[in-house]
């Protein structure tokens, strides 16, 4: 069988893309990905966040703003150039596209750092943004234009392909897909996982919720999917949330998905799990007569599966539910 796809105008082996996590923080665990047969490995996030928090608290013990300014620069310089020499390690040693990724909080200040990576041989970028509108008289609009606004920048810098990390919190998401791709990004993932706050009602503090992912988390992100790669077939879609089993990488196909991005349970089965998940696809593909991904990629999306307003329905009624 032939697994081989297409995502951001690269060639994978297979659509299994390995997600941005502790998975892929070291050359050794991103050869361990390709050992064991991703497709891609998408790179640990460098954090804007975290490399400003770490500048900020350096510099809380110097009385002078000469010293603050050098300890801020030293700190995101010596991040980043961390980071730069893993992707050229890991383009080295390994014989699958090497994706970093970019988690920023800030429209402009990252820009540069992006043609940073693209020289140190990335194969494409992954952009993991989030704007939260704190101001309650920012109109929607504004804020999405944000994004618009980024995406714009990074094309006229970047020859490299990239993708936009989105989360589900847009009026409309196909609007936003369409504009982000008229303005130059080549791919979209749905969807990004946000840090979840939860209630210790012991010791009366913010404490993080689980952050791994749960097989039937991908029920909403295949809704979506299987929509966005009908309206908007130019541009490519990875899937991310809830694959669990080779049977969740089929169905990510099925709805329309170029590639899909697995973590929570490679932490749980370890890399070697990869293999797992790609016999199954081909054994499912040897049933059905399948001999390549693209045979059957999107065969059950809204364009082309028969009763589409199964995906528009978002209220419970009985006859759908299947429950008295």
């Amino acid at each position: 069988m032939n697994l081989e796809t297409n995502y951001l105008g690269l060639k994978l082996r297979n659509p299994v893309i390995v997600s941005s996590s502790g998975l892929t923080d070291s050359l050794d665990k991103i050869k361990a990905a390709a050992e064991y047969g991703a497709g891609a490995v998408v790179m640990k996030s460098i954090f804007e966040e975290q490399i400003n928090y770490q500048a900020g608290i350096l510099a809380s013990g110097s009385d002078y703003p000469e010293a603050e300014d050098y300890i801020s620069y030293y700190t995101q310089t010596h991040s980043l150039d961390n980071y730069l020499k893993l992707v050229e390690s890991a383009k080295k040693s390994t014989d699958i596209p090497v994706i970093p990724s970019i988690n920023c909080v800030t429209a402009d200040n990252w820009i540069n750092f992006a043609k940073n990576i693209e020289s140190a041989g990335a194969d494409a970028l992954e952009i993991n943004m989030f704007f939260l509108p704190l101001d309650k008289t920012v109109e929607p609009g504004v804020a999405e234009k944000l994004y618009l606004n980024m995406v714009e920048k990074l094309r006229t810098i970047l020859t490299i392909p990239f993708a936009i990390k989105l989360g589900q919190r847009f009026t409309n998401l196909f609007y936003t897909i369409d504009q982000l791709y008229n303005r130059g990004a080549n791919g979209v993932v749905l969807f990004n996982r946000f840090f979840e706050p939860d209630i210790d009602i012991n010791s009366m503090n913010i404490i993080p919720a689980s952050v791994f992912s749960k097989p039937d988390d991908k029920r909403n992100v295949l809704r979506y999917v299987a929509m966005a790669s009908a309206i908007n077939d130019r541009i490519s879609i990875s899937a991310s949330t809830g694959v669990y089993s080779g049977d969740d990488v089929v169905k990510y196909l099925l709805a329309g998905a170029d590639t899909e991005q697995i973590c929570s349970v490679l932490y749980k089965e370890g890399h070697k799990y990869l293999k797992e998940l790609l016999d199954f696809v081909e054994s499912w593909m040897r049933s059905k007569n399948y001999d390549t991904v693209d045979k059957f990629r999107g065969l059950l999306n809204y364009k082309n599966f028969m009763d589409a307003g199964k995906y528009e329905r978002a209220q419970f009624m009985k006859y759908f539910s299947g429950y008295d």
